[in-house]
């Protein structure tokens, strides 16, 4: 138990860092922007009924949903440390096992989201009769109520290890803190190894389906399939970020022992990299590459102007077009 604590320990000085001040400057900014963005999509999401009975545009608001607030509770635990304030491990351990949900959630999100689009695209006759609304509640049930296993293993077992004055003390918040044995660790090593396994195999499976698909689709066909095998790979890049992240503390553990320095950089990079950056895709990959949901997207970012912008400028351009060539019929 004192290595790990002694880890975590180090873990929340490693972030108290005065280099680190640039650092937390540019998450704020990163996080403040796509923050802005998700909340954005989600508003436009809630504001048309079409969206809302679509399975793909349902999962994608999930998972912005699932994103936004992790990046909300991630970034006030990073505050936390950061200037200092301790909290009672009580709050800890409900903030650190709601992060592990919604971190964990993302993943199975993209995974279904890879499974809608091989139904869309493979089966497309079938695609009505599975994709109904009892269907997407199912779906979205399973998904949540997969996603807790991971935290509540970790708070059954810091239950059974710690004594009960444990959850009456206080401390500076860090998901590292309800790790005490080096059996916890294996054991949600163990339990991250098959989810790792079972996500990745759906979504290469319904790639191998839509490129095949792609391979036989006709020339009207082509065009949509290649962007829906397009949209896989995407999905599968931001899903092996996210899994990564899994096995960062394990790397931190190892790099800790040899340079503390090195594990500082290391640290932040893993953060950027593994927790914030797949959140930031969201929007970008699927969001803004959906010609139907960026129409409506632009509209709502302009406040409704740009509906009224749009015919405006058509207008002013083709009386410049007439001008223009009233004045070469007169030359």
């Amino acid at each position: 138990m004192q290595n790990y604590t002694g880890y975590s320990n180090q873990t929340t000085s490693a972030f108290i860092s005065k280099p680190l001040n640039d650092r937390f400057l540019a998450v704020q900014i990163l996080v403040g922007v796509f923050l802005y963005l998700n909340c954005l999509m989600i508003f436009t999401f809630l504001k048309n009924e079409a969206f809302r009975t679509d399975t793909r545009y349902v999962l994608f608001a999930q998972m912005l949903f699932m994103d936004s607030a992790l990046m909300v509770l991630t970034d006030l635990a990073l505050m936390g440390i950061y200037f200092r304030c301790p909290i009672p491990v009580i709050s800890c351990c409900v903030f650190s096992m709601i992060m592990d949900w919604l971190a964990i959630g993302t993943p199975f999100t993209l995974m279904a989201m890879c499974l809608e689009r091989y139904v869309a695209i493979c089966m497309p006759l079938r695609h009505g009769d599975i994709s109904t609304p009892r269907t997407r509640r199912m779906g979205l049930l399973s998904i949540w109520l997969i996603s807790t296993l991971m935290p509540v293993f970790t708070l059954i077992s810091l239950l059974c290890l710690v004594p009960s004055s444990f959850f009456l003390s206080s401390t500076l918040c860090t998901v590292e803190m309800m790790i005490v044995q080096s059996w916890q660790h294996n054991a949600r090593n163990i339990l991250l190894l098959v989810y790792f396994i079972g996500m990745f195999s759906a979504t290469i499976f319904s790639y191998v389906k839509i490129m095949k698909a792609a391979r036989a689709a006709s020339s009207q066909n082509k065009s949509s399939t290649n962007k829906g095998l397009r949209t896989v790979i995407l999905h599968a890049f931001q899903l092996l970020l996210c899994l990564i992240r899994f096995i960062c503390p394990f790397i931190e553990m190892a790099v800790i022992q040899i340079d503390f320095l090195i594990y500082v950089d290391l640290r932040y990079f893993n953060f950027v990299m593994f927790l914030i950056a797949p959140r930031c895709l969201s929007p970008l990959i699927y969001g803004l590459r959906d010609e139907k949901f960026f129409i409506v997207l632009r509209n709502h970012a302009f406040f409704g102007l740009y509906t009224f912008i749009s015919p405006l400028c058509i207008k002013v351009k083709s009386s410049r077009v007439r001008t223009s060539s009233a004045g070469h019929d007169w030359k």
